[in-house]
């Protein structure tokens, strides 16, 4: 299977105290933390493509590109929405989404690329 435009996958989970930037050190607020939601996005755009990938790729995070445009507090249920919108080579570029219960909270795109997973984990741990 190759991997296409159109591609889509989507994820939730339920607005934890340890999900908050307070808890994460991106702010003192307890509200859902940016860098939870850019993981929700990611996790949503790795499950857009999975079953393309053979045994030995995967795909690596190199940009993004978001906007958090609503806060959320405690205990609301979060999703996110990814969708290729392009495919150049082994960059894949999503459309990335994210809702609470109530609407939007989050907007833009991300970029991944396609790597061998050991070819990838070696040369990154030569740098020990």
């Amino acid at each position: 299977m190759e991997i296409t435009v159109g591609m889509k996958a989507e994820i939730s989970t339920v607005v934890e105290r340890e999900d908050t930037a307070a808890e994460v050190g991106s702010g003192s607020l307890l509200v859902y933390a940016t860098p939870c939601m850019v993981a929700l996005m990611e996790g949503a755009a790795c499950d857009a493509i999975e079953s393309a990938l053979s045994g030995d790729t995967t795909t690596v995070g190199i940009e993004m590109n978001i906007r958090h445009l609503s806060a959320t507090p405690v205990g609301l249920e979060v999703r996110a929405e990814a969708e290729v919108i392009e495919v150049d080579g082994k960059v894949i570029t999503f459309r990335v989404t994210a809702y609470d219960e109530v609407g939007k909270i989050g907007e833009g795109t991300h970029k991944r690329c396609i790597v061998t997973s050991q070819r990838f984990l070696d040369k990154t741990y030569s740098k020990l």
